[in-house]
């Protein structure tokens, strides 16, 4: 295991060299970088005042070239392309993310500042998928063929077949909207510090449950429907017969026995999932709900061509996909000592 383990980390350098290589050169391609997002807003200033609004703006003359060069250089663009990448590597492999060209803050403040939002929308998804999804896809495969497995399944693909910002927008308008029972926007009050813990608490979840529930479909659908059919493939197999005919009682037989094989597909999942919950933020249900996390960081630094911050957040979110791929993987030992990953 430890030779596969090295191995597995030593092929994360060049993956994530091939992501980080290729984002890099289409970014190279891509128009209306920061220098020229520079000019344009020193064509506006110019068209604004005398003094080209302090860009160096000359009128038909166009921008002072010193000035520009200044520009060039601040973001760093005065360089080849190919140092600028090379120099980017050796931030990264300090674990030095960069410094945002527009906000002025440092790539892992942002991030550290985001993170709440989106760990708030990810742990709560999670949990509820697992808490509840788990038990109904169990209680769906014991009774498979019934009328509430035939209701339930209704119900979760219904569910899975909506949109998360679709079904937000419908919680928004009834529950936000008309009835008022939950906050339109916000991961809390604007007088949150200034309330008493138990008030917080309560506080916090009322602002919470629209955007949850409207993210929690998905996922609780697919996890119910693993679960179900991987306890249904377990039910149908001989150890199972066997057990039957000891003497054991279903109930042995389902949770001492079936359980333990059937959630395999399931808990080897889990700490991807778990450690996705931290850093996936979720874009459309974030903008829905004017909530600042990092989806909506991601989409804006894209726009806005903030260029650390896109290299930055994508090298940190690759380098943690691929540790919890590892996890994953690995954790099937500990679940089934059968697997040899020789």
């Amino acid at each position: 295991m430890l030779s596969y383990i090295v191995k597995r980390l030593l092929l994360m350098v060049p993956t994530l060299f091939g992501v980080l290589l290729l984002t890099f050169v289409v970014i190279q391609f891509v128009p209306g970088g920061p220098v020229e997002q520079y000019l344009a807003e020193a064509r506006a200033g110019g068209h604004a005042g005398a003094e080209g609004g302090g860009f160096g703006y000359r009128g038909a003359q166009g921008v002072d070239p010193r000035r520009l060069e200044q520009i060039k250089a601040l973001y760093g663009f005065d360089k080849p392309p190919l140092r600028r990448f090379v120099d980017m590597l050796g931030q990264f492999a300090r674990f030095d993310l960069g410094r945002s060209f527009f906000q002025n803050k440092d790539v892992w403040q942002l991030i550290v500042e985001k993170l709440p939002v989106s760990a708030s929308l990810g742990l709560w998804t999670f949990f509820i998928s697992y808490g509840v999804a788990v038990p109904l896809g169990v209680a769906k495969a014991v009774r498979a063929g019934s009328r509430f497995d035939l209701l339930t399944t209704l119900l979760v693909m219904a569910g899975y077949a909506i949109p998360g910002f679709v079904l937000g927008v419908a919680l928004l308008v009834v529950f936000g909207g008309q009835l008022q029972w939950f906050p339109l926007r916000g991961l809390t009050s604007a007088n949150w510090d200034d309330l008493a813990w138990p008030a917080r608490i309560s506080d916090y979840l009322w602002h919470i449950t629209l955007p949850v529930l409207a993210m929690v479909l998905g996922s609780f659908a697919v996890t119910a429907m693993l679960t179900k059919n991987a306890f249904l493939e377990e039910i149908r197999k001989q150890y199972v017969i066997t057990a039957r005919a000891k003497g054991l009682s279903e109930r042995q037989v389902l949770w001492k026995h079936v359980f333990r094989n059937a959630l395999i597909p399931i808990i080897t999942g889990f700490p991807a999932a778990f450690v996705g919950a931290f850093f996936t933020g979720s874009l459309l249900i974030e903008t829905l709900f004017s909530l600042d996390g990092l989806g909506l960081l991601s989409y804006e630094s894209v726009i806005r061509r903030d260029y650390p911050v896109v290299l930055g957040t994508l090298y940190l979110f690759t380098l943690i996909g691929l540790v919890t791929k590892l996890i994953s993987d690995l954790s099937y030992v500990w679940v089934d000592p059968r697997v040899k990953f020789e």
